[in-house]
């Protein structure tokens, strides 16, 4: 499969060339704890230093430049957020963004899971809303909670693959990632019989969407960017990229030629980075990774892919896969979680690869895995290794997001419960071994 001119699919253990990368050891150090299950951390342009941490069951906190957490949030929602399951879930507030003029605005959005809205399809689980706020002008120490405009709001056939971690690109435009709508095989209520909903390209699940929040260019709620690849038809306009099983936490490269990956959660047999261009057609339900997928045997290790989609377009495979814990040949982890090509400038040896990481590479235990993709000189393939934290090997947590601040150094988000209780939710920094620079000096 061609894309721009080179074959985007790879293997981190074979599938292509692979260059010889050394694992790499990083440090670990606690910045903030005693949150619920932080799934999202966020730093306005505002000039503060300060970090907010998106807290699943509805709240935003804030940590100040010195990294203390303020004693109030700065939002909460437990109020409009849908009764999470405390033995697990994948609802709640998901999302924050911060509007790129914020500092003079005071504009910000969430993506969250609400209850079924009324008038919703009989049998349905959920409604997420995109939502507009504003921060008090005084200061902007708190969100107003009475300034929300709701933007867009998407029906859930089942509560699992929401997506949401949304992010402004250095186009200006708000991406909004939304899984397939749930179930297993992208099939089921609320569901194409067909095609499913990530290759059904009239609905929004199973997508990554670009709307302009400014509403340029007209637009009740959000204006449609004129390059958006279905403005002229085919398709909703707002979709960006499809074929998405479950986009959980796209990213932009801050330097090099600013490219969106994303970490998409497979089903059963692999995990997948991919790296998402406009109008791009990723394959699920037709593929699972770089293999060919059958709805009806969805553990089938079937040999070779589907190369094209239901318009005759190419499928593009992702840059980097790994095997579930429950492929037959094997695996590393169950669900994967995006995260961010590093650009800071504390750890050199990490420079320009991508740092992700699986939830838990053990079943039944808070067992986070952290990994780095290195793209190659030459050559198609990204190699994958594992990066192994000192004195302690492993995260030890269920890992649950990556964070970025604005000098572009990388957070660990995690947790020891696999669902939304307690209070050992905790946020890391990494730094070099031996211990880094704090965040702020």
């Amino acid at each position: 499969m061609e894309l721009n001119g080179r074959d985007r699919a790879t293997g981190p253990r074979g599938g292509g060339s692979r260059e010889s990368v050394e694992p790499a050891r990083i440090g670990l150090d606690l910045v903030a704890e005693g949150f619920v299950s932080p799934v999202a951390m966020a730093c306005p342009p505002d000039g503060s230093g300060r970090m907010f941490i998106v807290d699943q069951p509805g709240t935003v906190w804030v940590l100040d430049r010195d990294g203390r957490t303020e004693d109030e949030p700065f939002l909460d929602m437990t109020s409009d957020v849908v009764r999470l399951n405390p033995g697990y879930d994948e609802r709640g507030l998901l999302g924050l963004a911060f509007h790129p003029h914020y500092r003079t605005n005071g504009k910000f959005y969430v993506f969250y899971s609400a209850p079924l809205r009324e008038g919703g399809p009989r049998g349905w689980n959920c409604t997420n809303h995109l939502v507009e706020m504003l921060a008090h002008r005084d200061g902007r120490e708190r969100a107003d909670p009475g300034s929300g405009r709701v933007l867009l709001s998407v029906d859930k056939p089942q509560p699992n693959h929401n997506g949401g971690h949304i992010t402004f690109g250095p186009d200006g435009y708000l991406y909004v990632p939304l899984g397939d709508g749930g179930a297993g095989n992208d099939r089921g209520l609320g569901h194409h019989p067909d095609k499913g909903n990530s290759q059904d390209l009239e609905v929004l699940l199973g997508k990554i969407l670009r709307i302009d929040v400014d509403r340029r260019g007209g637009g009740r709620e959000y204006g449609i960017p004129p390059d958006n690849p279905f403005v002229a038809g085919s398709g909703r306009p707002e979709i960006f990229a499809y074929g998405l099983r479950n986009p959980y936490h796209i990213a932009f490269d801050a330097g090099g030629d600013h490219e969106l990956f994303t970490g998409d959660v497979g089903q059963l047999r692999w995990e997948e980075v991919d790296i998402i261009v406009s109008g791009g057609n990723y394959g699920w339900n037709l593929m699972e990774g770089r293999h060919h997928f059958d709805p009806g045997d969805n553990l089938a290790d079937v040999l070779g892919r589907q190369t094209t989609g239901y318009l005759g377009e190419e499928l593009i495979g992702p840059i980097v896969e790994y095997a579930n814990l429950s492929n037959r040949t094997g695996g590393i982890g169950q669900a994967i979680i995006g995260g961010y090509v590093y650009r800071g400038r504390d750890l050199p040896f990490l420079q320009g690869r991508y740092v992700f990481g699986d939830w838990s590479g053990t079943r039944d235990a808070p067992d986070g895995r952290l990994f780095v993709a290195s793209p190659p000189s030459r050559g198609p393939a990204w190699s994958m290794d594992e990066l192994t934290i000192e004195g302690r090997g492993r995260l030890g947590e269920y890992l649950t997001s990556f964070g970025q601040d604005l000098d572009n150094e990388i957070y660990v988000l995690g947790s020891l419960y696999d669902g939304p209780r307690g209070d050992t939710g905790r946020v890391h920094r990494i730094t070099a071994p031996g211990g880094g620079a704090k965040r702020r000096p």
